[in-house]
């Protein structure tokens, strides 16, 4: 049975046989230090802080956590904090990553270095779970960072990466929308029939263990009453457990929105990689970063 709520993802990080080592890259960044630190009091993460150690002992004063357990690695100026922090992981020394105060692309580019070691053979995909209070259940959305406008065989990763991620939140057979601006094919929307053309892929040959339906339009992947107003005949509408963006902006602009909007409690994951990654947006409040890392310590380590 799927998970409906984040406290059942936070109880069994809380169950597991060690604390995760979570190195944070730029841990100057008050609401992922906040985060971090009440996951490390809830029993569940060791922290390393990666960075310019004056300004994190600075943040770590004023937020009254100097006095906490972790470990400092000092990074010279102009060093790319990122790679430092995967340094400490490939010594064996870290089992998560996690963004703190580091730009987006400078923080992507040693993750997807292949010299770095932490590049599988899948496309890595950053998806966000999602919980909103007129949802029934979690949800999932991606790719949210990575990839800007993927491909349809970028678009089966995604759908891979996805399904597994679900997995992992026990819901086996989890169902996936092809988010389109419509429902019906239209040759002069792209998305509308690279969309078409993987659900027929995927019903002579899974993609994966999923039920894929697209295109679809976003009030009938969430709604069942707006499917019979618009006379949509699909019985998964309003019951769907991830959702493919057609673009990276489309997915992260549906994630702000949500947040800023609905109320909705989410967490940010990379899947595809060596080890789970962490990632929230720097604006994010600190229980993003919390659930982040709860979520982070269930997935399992070496995806290949």
């Amino acid at each position: 049975m799927a998970i409906k709520n984040f406290q059942q993802i936070i109880d069994r990080a809380k169950r597991a046989e060690k604390p995760s080592r979570v190195v944070i890259a730029g841990a100057d960044a008050e609401n992922i230090l906040l985060g971090a630190f009440e996951a490390q009091a809830a029993g569940f993460v060791e922290l390393v802080l990666v960075g310019d150690t004056d300004k994190i002992m600075q943040m770590l004063g004023a937020l009254g956590l100097k006095a906490g357990n972790y470990r400092l690695v000092s990074t010279q100026p102009g060093e790319n904090v990122t790679q430092r922090a995967i340094e400490v992981i490939n010594r064996g020394e870290g089992d998560i990553l996690m963004r703190g105060n580091v730009q987006t692309r400078e923080f992507l580019m040693p993750l997807l270095d292949r010299k770095n070691g932490l590049r599988t053979n899948r496309l890595m995909t950053h998806i966000d779970l999602v919980s909103m209070p007129e949802y029934p259940k979690i949800i999932a959305i991606g790719d949210v960072t990575i990839t800007i406008e993927p491909t349809p065989a970028q678009k089966k990763d995604i759908i891979n990466n996805m399904v597994d991620t679900l997995r992992y939140v026990e819901d086996e057979r989890p169902n996936i929308a092809l988010l389109a601006l419509v429902e019906k094919p239209s040759f002069h929307m792209k998305d509308t029939i690279e969309a078409q053309d993987l659900v027929r892929e995927h019903q002579q040959k899974p993609i994966a263990e999923c039920n894929l339906v697209g295109p679809i339009a976003y009030d009938l992947i969430l709604s069942k009453e707006a499917a019979r107003l618009k006379g949509y005949d699909n019985e998964l509408c309003g019951d769907f457990d991830g959702i493919v963006a057609p673009s990276l902006l489309a997915g992260n602009l549906i994630v702000k929105c949500w947040q800023t909007h609905t109320s909705a409690q989410t967490c940010g994951i990379i899947v595809g990689a060596k080890i789970p990654v962490a990632i929230t947006s720097r604006s994010d409040d600190k229980d993003v970063a919390f659930r982040s890392l709860a979520f982070c310590c269930v997935l399992p380590r070496e995806i290949d």
